[in-house]
């Protein structure tokens, strides 16, 4: 059995996510040569729990069926994001007959995006392809106070990253009618933060969460406002917060994850824990000086107005208004951050299979140089447990 380990996956994603060698395949040179069992580096200590950290181990397995032709499959890892909300503390896999190592690639705007690539070689044995990924992260509930002054404490974010998240990505234009509408939604507004928090406001009001979009959706900005079609899921609608934000002048990004846990904050649909195969999320956040990173999720709260009782919830019930008011500057950490990238080439994609993805928060693979489905993980055969670690 081939079985590769790393341990100590600890990437801040605002500069460079993980530490690459200077060649062209951006390899990560611990991984790429992985040393014997007896020589790892031992797992960081757990963030105590008395500080508000949670421990939890997110575990993914592809069954791909019995074949002789190649096969590809890349995976999601989690990270040690900018800000003190998360920390990764050890990752493993187990893929026999493949070669699997980390990898960063990079994305729109230069953007690191770690992930697992697994390769199988053309064979002609019939055996199942089978891999195992198993993350283990700690995470705390993250909130920025924006009632307090700007402070010169805050965290500060470098010019260069700042500049990464100004940039337009393919489905996230920051020009034409994606400036005319976020100029017009904060027109009299001053100040990053207020300007932001118009664009959030503006979001909820007027868009929707629609049931029946497949996956997280696209995140296709230029077409929701071409066509005035408002609504889709997570990706599309906190993809519209980042480019408006961007389009005047406020850095922002997304940010690619799972949720790994039930709320503690009483909302039932913004949590799960268990099996989450269908539980992707993504999430938003803008820089603002004074402050730093801050969190915000307009599209959980379209999702509390559609999901959280049959049949719905009214805008002004209480319910809604008090996601509202959380999700602008807080974030609770029942979910686990991957990525910020976007427009991500997947390394090793065979002919007819290639073409980048517009960001990387599901299992990707191809078989026989054809691409799977990442929304059908029962026809990709993929399965996602989600377990916290108690003391």
């Amino acid at each position: 059995m081939q079985r590769r380990r790393f341990l100590s996956l600890s990437a801040s994603l605002g500069a460079c996510a993980l530490p690459v060698c200077a060649s062209s395949t951006s390899l990560i040179p611990t991984v790429a040569h992985a040393a014997p069992a007896s020589a790892i580096s031992t797992v960081p200590a757990t963030p105590n729990a008395a500080d508000g950290w949670r421990t939890f181990e997110l575990t993914t397995q592809v069954d791909l069926p019995a074949g002789n032709g190649p096969a590809n499959v890349w995976l999601p890892v989690a990270t040690t994001p900018s800000g003190a909300y998360q920390t990764a503390l050890g990752t493993h896999w187990d893929a026999p007959g493949a070669r699997a190592e980390l990898r960063m690639v990079r994305g729109a705007s230069g953007i690191g995006v770690p992930l697992l690539a697994v390769a199988w070689p053309q064979s002609a044995s019939q055996a199942p392809r089978t891999v195992t990924l198993t993350n283990t992260f700690a995470t705390r509930d993250r909130r920025v106070d924006l009632s307090q002054p700007p402070s010169d404490n805050a965290p500060r974010e470098s010019a260069a990253v700042l500049r990464q998240y100004l940039q337009p990505t393919e489905l996230q234009p920051t020009d034409g009618l994606v400036r005319e509408t976020a100029e017009k939604i904060t027109l009299g507004h001053k100040g990053d933060v207020e300007k932001a928090r118009a664009i959030y406001q503006w979001i909820v009001d007027n868009c929707r969460r629609e049931g029946s979009v497949r996956g997280c959706g696209t995140g296709d900005v230029r077409y929701m406002l071409t066509t005035g079609d408002l609504a889709g899921k997570c990706a599309d609608i906190n993809a519209l917060f980042t480019a408006l934000a961007r389009s005047v002048g406020i850095p922002a990004r997304d940010a690619y994850g799972v949720r790994v846990a039930t709320s503690r904050h009483g909302f039932n649909s913004l949590g799960k824990a268990g099996d989450v195969t269908r539980a992707q999320h993504c999430r938003a956040e803008f820089y603002a000086a004074g402050y730093g990173w801050v969190p915000v999720d307009p599209a959980d709260v379209r999702k509390v107005v559609l999901e959280e009782v049959p049949g719905g919830l009214p805008l002004d019930d209480l319910r809604v208004r008090a996601a509202r008011a959380m999700l602008f500057g807080q974030w609770e950490m029942n979910w686990v951050a991957f990525n910020h990238g976007a427009d991500i080439a997947l390394p090793g994609a065979q002919a007819g299979a290639k073409g980048a993805v517009p960001f990387l928060m599901y299992p990707n693979g191809e078989l026989a140089h054809a691409r799977l489905d990442s929304l059908d993980p029962d026809t990709f055969r993929y399965r996602m447990n989600a377990r916290e670690i108690t003391a």
